[in-house]
């Protein structure tokens, strides 16, 4: 028999690790790549990296990824 306590514990580590979850590789993306990178594939990669999506216009968020994965002299 379960006891609530310890499946509650247990849904809420299972959350807590989905939100902690960072994947394995660096982004391999160019400044060229992140100036035609449409919207909504730079807000899966924001996401995906647990980074802010809602954080301007396109152009606002082409910035802040390239600042965010692009070293200051590939950029």
């Amino acid at each position: 028999m379960t006891n609530h306590f310890s499946m509650e514990s247990k849904n809420k580590q299972q959350k807590t690790n989905k939100i902690a979850e960072m994947p394995l590789h660096y982004p391999r993306f160019n400044k060229a790549d992140y100036e035609k990178m449409p919207e909504a594939q730079l807000d899966c990669l924001l996401n995906e990296y647990g980074l802010p999506v809602n954080i301007g216009d396109i152009i606002e968020k082409r910035k802040f990824a390239m600042g965010a994965f692009l070293w200051p002299d590939q950029y």
